[in-house]
């Protein structure tokens, strides 16, 4: 106590308020659903190895180097923006962050964001996106720099050395409990109750370097087994043409959620009648996506190859290797295999892994129309330009088509409008003014997705049912399924990474195999899963063979 008062009060002020500042730094977490932090008394074990090292230092030096204190605070920049991407991405995607691998795409994520922004606002995020980490850096900077002065004198060095062991003492006893105990209220003394350490940011970084040494290694190889055997005769489909489309978005929350299941159910059931009059049936179900709020080529590919693929290592490993797929299957069979890429806008190496014949991308579909949202050619475009790049020719092959939709991509709106008259999407104006007025005056509210959601999902149904309508005379088998719930700003907390799937067709033969893997009649699946998007894969392959 004697060193406490023989010391300026505002000496103590600026060092108490430095360590505060250290410390929420490193211990900040969200408020969900939104980009928002919020602090709730959290500690910093990290934040207690530093207290300790400036100690250490002065105390062997005399000082603490200013080299040194600019250093770690470029260093804890990087740790503030780390711990930034690890407490929100659950809370806005629903899935943990990879920073390994996500920021790979932050450049493509940036473009798709400026292409439909002004340039001022455009101008205006890039000015932010540079400033915040170097007033991070400014106040980190200034909050080193008064603990390491304080850590010079031996006085206040007691004090910086006491609160580092108490932080890592503490940290160290929690970490002792047996992974069962509960922290809160286990203890009766209040501090113990108090205490709260959230993991060590380093500890993500370490990761991601642990990460980086499989791939460099070659150790990640063997993250991928054997997958199941693809060879099937496709028996009952080899005089027709088969279509997967992935439904971006489509989570089982659209059935879960009991406001959206009431908002879409008038949506669904036009669907159901537009497909019982074309002539076809439809049995639906629920299989678990492996991938929840985004990463929609991990479904593809788990779907494709029948390889459960969760995440971006498995996912890189096994673009290397030379594996068979639905579209080689098919391809071995005399069908033409091609891929409908409306969000595609520039190469694609992964068409080469699956070994399509053709693949149309955004370019290629020469939509003319209004952009809504991020992505340029809205989904019914997209099912319009399907047939007649495909399936309005004459004298073809049968045809295996794969199409990945984007009208569902967060944030959902603005929405298109649907089009009844199909062939007016060829033109310049394919929709009319006021409609168009109507999507883009309907923003999103960022922090209630919903009915954004439910209007793209409601567009979807519509397109989807006016697509089976319009042709009743082609005989075909379309397997309609979402790639993985909408983010959590959508779903809320602890959703299932169920997805529904839809198989619609006029061959009773092959509804019937589905059947039999447990599918159910109609456009409304049924709990339980069947399993895993990747088991879907030889339930397939058994129905289109009649086996």
């Amino acid at each position: 106590m004697t060193i406490v008062s023989d010391q300026p009060r505002r000496q103590w002020l600026r060092l108490a308020v430095a360590l505060l500042i250290l410390n929420v730094a490193l211990t900040f977490k969200n408020v969900w659903p939104t980009p928002a932090i919020t602090w709730t008394g959290g500690l910093s074990v990290e934040l207690g190895v530093c207290l300790l090292a400036f100690a250490a230092l002065a105390a062997w030096r005399g000082r603490v180097a200013r080299s040194l204190v600019t250093g770690l605070a470029i260093f804890g920049v990087v740790l503030v923006l780390g711990r930034y991407a690890v407490v929100t991405s659950p809370a806005l995607f629903g899935r943990d962050v990879n920073l390994y691998w996500d920021l790979r795409f932050v450049p493509d994520v940036a473009a798709m964001l400026a292409r439909p922004a002004s340039w001022m606002l455009t101008i205006a995020v890039v000015a932010t996106v540079l400033v915040i980490p170097y007033l991070i850096y400014t106040l980190l900077r200034w909050a080193l720099g008064i603990v390491a002065a304080a850590s010079a004198p031996p006085g206040t060095r007691r004090i910086v050395f006491g609160v580092g062991i108490v932080l890592v003492g503490l940290f160290s006893l929690e970490r002792s409990l047996e992974p069962d105990d509960e922290w809160i209220g286990y203890h009766d003394n209040r501090l113990f109750q108090t205490a709260d350490f959230p993991p060590p940011v380093s500890l993500t970084y370490a990761n991601q370097f642990r990460v980086l040494f499989k791939q460099l290694s070659g150790e990640a190889a063997n993250l991928v087994g054997p997958g199941p055997s693809l060879d099937a005769s496709l028996a009952a489909v080899r005089d027709t043409d088969v279509f997967v489309f992935f439904v971006e978005s489509y989570g089982a929350i659209a059935y879960d959620r009991p406001e959206f299941n009431t908002a879409l159910e008038a949506s669904r059931k036009q669907f159901a009648a537009d497909i019982a009059s074309s002539g076809r049936s439809v049995v639906s179900a629920f299989v678990e996506s492996p991938t929840f709020g985004g990463g929609s080529w991990l479904a593809h590919i788990s779907l494709l190859t029948g390889i459960e693929v969760r995440d971006e290592d498995t996912n890189q490993v096994l673009l290397t290797q030379k594996r068979d797929s639905l579209v080689t299957t098919f391809s071995r069979r005399g069908f033409r295999t091609v891929a409908m890429m409306p969000g595609l806008q520039r190469d694609w190496p992964e068409g080469g892994f699956y070994g399509f014949d053709d693949i149309y991308g955004e370019r290629r579909l020469d939509y003319k129309g209004p952009q809504f949202g991020w992505w340029v050619v809205p989904d019914q475009f997209s099912l319009l330009q399907l047939d007649t790049f495909e399936f309005d020719k004459t004298n073809r092959p049968p045809t295996f088509a794969f199409m990945a939709g984007v009208s569902t991509h967060t944030p959902f709106s603005p929405t298109a409008p649907y089009q009844p008259d199909w062939p007016v999407l060829y033109t310049k104006q394919p929709y009319p003014g006021p409609a168009i007025d109507e999507a883009y005056e309907y923003q999103p509210d960022w922090l209630n997705l919903g009915p954004s959601y439910v209007r793209a999902m409601q567009y979807v149904y519509a397109s989807l049912g006016g697509y089976v309508k319009r042709r009743p005379d082609r005989d075909f088998v379309m397997i309609v399924l979402g790639d993985h719930q909408p983010p959590a700003l959508v779903t809320g907390q602890g959703a299932p990474w169920d997805v529904p799937v839809h198989v619609i067709a006029s061959r009773p033969e092959v509804l019937a195999s589905f059947e039999a893997s447990g599918f159910k009649p109609g456009v409304d699946p049924t709990r339980p899963v069947l399993g895993r998007m990747h088991t879907l894969t030889p339930m397939i392959l058994k129905a289109l063979s009649g086996d």
